[in-house]
């Protein structure tokens, strides 16, 4: 028997048909007394890896350390890792964001130096304000933009909610 419908699955879908030794086993499977085609429950497996608590877990656990790969969720939680990405991206509607500018705060030495050099040139013009008739004064906002470069990509990724644009992180130092 598992012979015939070989052959019949040679005839319908040529090289893209079903392994002989698969559908020897799913004869033997329906012999046996089997009537659905659908797998059987893996024991252990959680029956609905995207119950409104996994959902939940796997949202807080992001919150908690949007840096968190899916692998350890993963683990942590006890499903598969594509039903973490399902999750992620289908019902927490999230991605993984990556950034390569930090913004850079200045210390309180550069805001002090700034500061006294702005002094300096507001006095300067109001003392001359004749010699700054036909010139233009400008003033520029003080914060610096540093280009961090991290040792890998995966280190600066993170997940976001959709519509949102990565967080950006303050560096303090010089």
């Amino acid at each position: 028997m598992p012979n015939e419908i070989y052959l019949k699955f040679i005839k319908v879908y040529g090289d893209s048909s079903t392994s002989f030794s698969t559908i020897k086993k799913w004869a033997a499977e329906f012999k046996r007394g089997r009537t659905s085609l659908e797998d059987d429950p893996c024991e252990g497996c959680p029956e609905d890896a995207t119950t409104p608590e996994i959902i939940e877990q796997v949202h807080d656990m992001v919150l908690d350390d949007r840096r968190m790969k899916v692998c350890e969720i993963a683990e942590t939680i006890g499903i598969s890792k594509e039903h973490v990405g399902y999750i992620l991206h289908e019902e927490l509607d999230m991605k993984k964001l990556c950034t390569r500018w930090v913004l850079r705060l200045l210390t309180a030495d550069q805001k002090r130096t700034c500061m006294k050099i702005s002094e300096q040139y507001l006095e300067r013009f109001n003392k001359n304000k004749t010699d700054f008739v036909h010139r233009q004064f400008i003033t520029v906002d003080e914060t610096l933009i540093h280009h961090y470069t991290p040792e890998s990509k995966q280190q600066l990724k993170q997940w976001t909610e959709a519509g949102c644009s990565a967080s950006k992180k303050t560096r303090s130092v010089p």
